[in-house]
């Protein structure tokens, strides 16, 4: 989907609900409710890297959160059928990305950029990190040898992924941040001044100290949890894997044009 120019606020709230990125999104309520009542169930996999003890234990406390944050509906009694994100959310929080991009271009600061959803947010990842480094920025390049349980810890354009069997990985994992991390400690190598990420790999980098901004579907809480104590800096809400890549390419035109790097 070629850009032709950088969409306005109103364009692009339009075009997110055509694409379902945001609006009537393709995740059912039924998932949603799932997952969040797994996350307070105490299921690591859905605290995507973080560390929430006991503090989300009740699942109605993570709806209300998850309706104020990404607006999803937030009628317990609503248990099957379609749930939305609000487009304005959506953008409300790319503004406030753009802001801490900004802040990253004008320090020229090192940034480390992952994804657990590389047949999403793969392309996402590398234009605005081309982006940061035309603007100065030094784009972290991660330790060789890396790995996990699932598979290894690589770097692709710019984007730390986990690849297993000759395939890019979906995980919800921060195990693959905490290597990277833990690498660049063990090898005093400075850490990044900023992740953008998605999934464990923004919950973890967060939970780690580090400036963190992530992308996050409606059945993910845990990151929009985060942004709501800090330990995350921005949690953008957006189906994280619609029909086509191509899809986002407005919304990272945008997010660019807002931060000042296009």
């Amino acid at each position: 989907m070629p850009i032709p120019r950088i969409p306005t606020r109103s364009e692009l709230v339009d075009h997110l609900v055509k694409t379902r990125i945001a609006g009537q999104v393709a995740t059912p309520r039924e998932n949603n409710l799932s997952h969040y009542r797994q996350l307070a169930n105490g299921v690591r996999n859905f605290w995507l890297g973080l560390e929430l003890g006991d503090r989300w234990a009740d699942e109605q406390d993570v709806l209300a959160v998850m309706a104020e944050r990404v607006g999803v509906n937030d009628d317990p009694e609503y248990r099957y059928g379609q749930d939305t994100i609000d487009p304005e959310l959506t953008v409300d929080a790319l503004d406030r990305m753009a802001a801490r991009l900004r802040k990253a271009a004008d320090g020229h600061q090192r940034v480390l950029f992952a994804t657990g959803h590389p047949g999403g947010l793969l392309d996402v990842h590398r234009t605005v990190a081309a982006a940061l480094r035309t603007a100065g920025c030094d784009i972290v390049v991660i330790p060789d040898g890396l790995q996990t349980e699932e598979g290894y810890v690589m770097q692709f354009a710019d984007v730390a992924v986990l690849e297993h069997g000759a395939t890019l990985w979906h995980t919800h994992s921060g195990e693959p941040m905490r290597q990277i991390l833990t690498a660049l400690e063990r090898t005093a190598r400075d850490l990044p001044d900023l992740v953008v990420a998605d999934h464990g790999w923004a919950g973890y980098a967060g939970q780690h100290g580090i400036d963190s901004l992530g992308y996050a579907d409606c059945n993910d809480p845990a990151l929009f949890l985060a942004e709501s104590e800090g330990t995350v800096q921005v949690a953008v809400p957006l189906d994280d894997h619609v029909v086509s890549p191509r899809y986002y390419d407005p919304m990272v035109a945008y997010l660019l044009a807002e931060a000042g790097l296009r």
